[in-house]
């Protein structure tokens, strides 16, 4: 099973989730390795997959060091259109695929971290929600209680019903949860919101790291 991670904007905690989702999964038995999707604003390694593995307490796996679990990666920390331009490189999605498809077959669940949120262009005319929807990858959505990701979300949500992509969970990342009034009516909206367009999507509370 392979689920895709996204997150409804740049800075919503998807690696600290991705990682805590998958922490979460290994202690119900199962065993689950992350791949991340494009990655940029990196030489060699993978932040976010170092991220992943630090919050699993795994350390590296050997698919990590031969870039099985992070097969596209661009130096400047931009969208994956315009780190693929300034590299002087294309982006190949056959190669994301092949990978996934390899990691797929050595575990139980494959977590698929996105490069910000679902619009983010790989190419002028393609997205990230693109690829979602093209593939037929169960999204798992991570919402917070910032100011302003009432508005982020919902466009969000709109997105996915629009293209009728499955949503099985959103991750409500409480890191953010700067001003408790903010964050207690945002996560209340996004429930109620949730209840009555995705019935069957399940959201489950991130737990802070400060």
């Amino acid at each position: 099973m392979k689920y895709f991670v996204s997150g409804i904007h740049t800075d919503a905690g998807k690696s600290y989730c991705t990682g805590w989702f998958a922490r979460r999964l290994m202690d119900e038995g199962k065993k689950v390795l992350t791949q991340k999707f494009i990655q940029t604003g990196n030489n060699d390694m993978s932040e976010d997959i170092e991220v992943h593995r630090r919050i699993m307490g795994t350390g590296y796996f050997p698919e990590d060091l031969d870039h099985t679990t992070a097969p596209l990666i661009f130096t400047h920390p931009c969208s994956p259109q315009l780190a693929a331009r300034l590299d002087h490189r294309d982006i190949d999605l056959n190669v994301i695929d092949r990978s996934s498809e390899t990691l797929e077959g050595k575990c139980d669940v494959l977590l698929i971290e996105g490069a910000g949120g679902l619009m983010v262009p790989i190419t002028d005319d393609y997205f990230t929600i693109d690829y979602v929807a093209d593939r037929h990858l169960p999204l798992i959505m991570v919402v917070n209680g910032s100011l302003g990701s009432i508005n982020h979300a919902i466009l969000s949500f709109e997105a996915i019903e629009r293209r009728k992509i499955e949503m099985p969970y959103v991750l409500y990342n409480t890191h953010f949860d700067y001003d408790p009034l903010i964050s207690e009516d945002t996560y209340n909206f996004i429930s109620r919101y949730l209840a009555k367009h995705f019935p069957g999507c399940r959201m489950l509370n991130v737990p802070s790291i400060k």
